[in-house]
């Protein structure tokens, strides 16, 4: 019987990759975070809770980083230590897990893998979540390198990426507790662009239409489908920033696109 460590395993995505690994027939190793903790396991704890599952399990087979969160407001205005938060779970924390969990992947005589829950805000910028599209742009680099590295080694690296939005997840809920977009906290010339922001936002939150089990049910994929393919793509991309990105034949198309069509700057 396989065995899955997931990170971020509380609520929303998460939990319902655990569940449905567990459904699967798969032994699970949950890691969350407690209320008043950090988002991810802390780097002192992340071998005792490797060993835990080792030791109980065997082996692990796959390693699925969903831990992370969103940090909101005017780049302006988030403080430095905000940015080194938002950059420790996003980014460090998946690197020092992935860093920990390679020797029980490499020790497996099949190989294993390592899957990062991404985001769209890791292949277009958002407004007001600048440091969050900074650190799924970094979480999206160290993937693609860190794919060819791997596969030296029998162990497959990919990414899931939701975008447009996914319902029931408490993403939502941490990101605005983390929000620097009080009024008087950023400059009063940005008010008109943030409203207007806001308002875009507000819009694409009454479309979203996946939930946390569709989510799931396509990293379930990309673990056993033996395929060599890097990225999952899961969305209906209602503004067509994804497409733009992909489908735009020049960089400047892409912006116009972006400027124009999508946040009118």
């Amino acid at each position: 019987m396989k065995t899955v460590f997931i990170t971020g395993a509380s609520t929303g995505i998460g939990l319902a990759t655990a569940k449905l690994f567990y459904a699967k027939g798969w032994n699970v190793v949950a890691t969350m975070r407690s209320p008043e903790k950090d988002t991810i396991l802390s780097f002192e704890t992340i071998e005792p809770a490797l060993f835990k599952g080792v030791k109980r399990f065997g082996q692990i087979n796959v390693l699925i980083n969903n831990a992370a969160y969103g940090l909101y407001g005017v780049f302006e205005a988030i403080p430095r230590e905000s940015v080194k938060a938002q950059f420790d779970v996003n980014v460090f924390g998946t690197m020092d897990v992935t860093r920990a969990v390679l020797p029980h992947l490499r020790a497996n005589s099949n190989g294993g893998g390592v899957i990062n829950i991404s985001s769209g805000s890791g292949f277009f910028g958002l407004p007001l979540m600048t440091m969050y599209s900074a650190s799924k742009h970094a979480l999206e680099g160290f993937t693609e390198a860190l794919s060819y590295e791997l596969a030296s080694q029998n162990i497959f690296v990919k990414s899931v990426v939701p975008h447009d939005g996914v319902a029931s997840t408490s993403f939502g809920n941490r990101s605005q507790s983390d929000a620097v977009l009080g009024e008087g906290v950023y400059p009063p010339s940005y008010e008109e662009f943030v409203q207007n922001c806001l308002k875009k936002f507000s819009s694409m939150e009454g479309a979203i239409e996946m939930s946390s089990e569709d989510v799931a049910e396509l990293i379930y994929e990309s673990a056993t489908d033996g395929k060599k393919q890097l990225r999952y793509f899961i969305g209906p991309d209602h503004l067509g920033t994804m497409k733009a990105k992909y489908e735009s034949s020049t960089d400047e198309q892409y912006m116009e696109y972006m400027r124009t069509k999508v946040f009118d700057v």
